[in-house]
């Protein structure tokens, strides 16, 4: 068992795709909500795969925030 996370960050609000206007430490705070069922459910196993976002500058943000929240969860 693992829980697998389709990364997209087009939610963000300067995205021009999306419309869920999401900041940048919100994907932080859904990632470690993710991590969380996962060690109650999966053992831990997480694996992210990037989907999207189509503003580099808000992708680029949000994708470092989500990683390095993955990589903190498994220290």
């Amino acid at each position: 068992q693992l829980i697998l996370i389709s990364a997209g960050f087009d939610a963000h609000h300067t995205d021009p795709i999306g419309s869920l206007d999401l900041e940048s430490e919100d994907f932080q705070r859904l990632t470690t909500t993710v991590l969380e069922c996962a060690d109650q459910y999966a053992e831990g196993r997480v694996v992210s795969l990037l989907e999207g976002g189509y503003n580099p500058r808000a992708l680029a943000e949000s994708a470092a925030l989500h990683l390095e929240t993955l990589v903190k969860g498994k220290a």
